[in-house]
């Protein structure tokens, strides 16, 4: 039997658009525990966002980040000597989570100066629906559905 679980952590809202889900972000985007230089960052991002869209870099971010979530993941089951990739629907905390973190980490892998471009560029292509996050997110969905017929092993 596993412990109780553990009480969500309550996060402050950002300074500039009074959101939890944008301190959530810059907290997964954070290295060494500079918290003042990724909010930095992040707002740059969104500065350059304003720049080349002329539409609210907020609701972009927000886009971008809804095209990322995967709604279904595969896990692996040993089942009698095989293991099965079986196809598995993800809670709302996890989903939202894997987006963060798949945006962030593409947006290091991407070619560009500086951090606050590459996520700019990011967020932008995720927020039309193309980009590397989404891809992943797409390539996760694909796992999935191929996987379907495994589906009644679920746990």
């Amino acid at each position: 039997m596993r412990k109780r679980k553990p009480k969500p952590r309550v996060l402050a809202p950002d300074p500039r658009f009074q959101d939890t889900m944008v301190t959530r972000f810059v907290n997964n985007m954070m290295v060494e525990g500079k918290k003042s230089t990724a909010f930095k960052v992040f707002y740059d991002a969104m500065d350059i966002i304003a720049d080349k869209t002329n539409e609210d870099p907020h609701s972009i971010w927000k886009k971008a980040l809804n095209n990322a979530m995967p709604q279904v993941e595969v896990r692996s089951r040993r089942i009698g000597g095989a293991t099965f990739q079986i196809p598995t629907e993800i809670r709302s905390e996890r989903k939202l989570s894997i987006g963060m973190k798949w945006l962030i980490s593409f947006a290091r892998k991407r070619s560009g100066k500086g951090m606050a471009q590459k996520l700019s560029a990011e967020l932008i292509a995720a927020s039309k629906g193309e980009g590397a996050a989404v891809k992943r997110k797409e390539d996760t969905h694909k796992m999935a559905e191929s996987n379907r017929a495994f589906a009644h092993f679920r746990v």
